[in-house]
């Protein structure tokens, strides 16, 4: 059964769900319907998150000791739409011209069980820098050498590359400027409201 989490972030009043208060200041200003999920992160690490109606998860996964940055928080949170192939995270761990920027990751989320998700990594990824209007694809040699070496199929490879592409089309490239002033949807939409959740249980 889900569960309706209300939100909003305009004048008073409070909200609370699934045990997590929102801002004291809050105002509900529409109320969404999520489903509390298990996901299971490329690291191990099964983590606590969210998924909405529209197949949308959010979760928050445990940057591991090696790759944490001293005084910066230890914990990234992941958001994932299905729909779309990728999953998006801001990394604590950027620094310098990246600090800010997005990493954006090539996935196929599976549902092995009742609320257990877990998300594959395809390889291909894309970096949003914070401040200049471009992006960088990284990593299609990884995915050649995945299809050389039969560790993923012909029609998976095809899907990856058509979802990155369908991705920069969607949220990265704006044709009717030249150069772009403004990202078309980036981040997207879909996920502004769910990067305001309160923290989900770690571990």
């Amino acid at each position: 059964m889900g569960l309706a989490w209300q939100w909003g972030w305009r004048g008073n009043g409070a909200g609370v769900a699934m045990g997590l208060a929102l801002r004291p200041d809050a105002v509900i200003l529409r109320s969404v319907t999520l489903e509390e999920v298990r996901v299971h992160h490329r690291t191990g690490q099964w983590c606590s998150g969210v998924r909405t109606g529209d197949n949308i998860v959010a979760y928050d996964v445990e940057i591991l000791p090696p790759w944490r940055v001293p005084g910066r928080p230890t914990t990234d949170r992941c958001f994932v739409i299905a729909d779309e192939g990728i999953q998006l995270r801001r990394p604590v761990t950027f620094v310098d011209a990246l600090e800010g920027g997005w990493y954006v990751d090539l996935v196929e989320l599976e549902e092995a069980a009742p609320k257990r998700l877990v998300v594959h990594d395809l390889y291909v990824d894309i970096v949003v820098p914070p401040l200049s209007r471009r992006y960088e694809v990284l990593d299609l040699d990884e995915l050649a050498d995945a299809l050389q070496d039969g560790a993923i199929d012909t029609a998976t490879a095809v899907r990856v590359l058509r979802n990155a592409q369908r991705f920069i089309d969607k949220h990265l490239r704006n044709l009717n400027q030249d150069p772009p002033s403004s990202w078309p949807d980036f981040p997207p939409a879909a996920i502004l409201n769910l990067a305001e959740l309160p923290p989900f249980d770690v571990g």
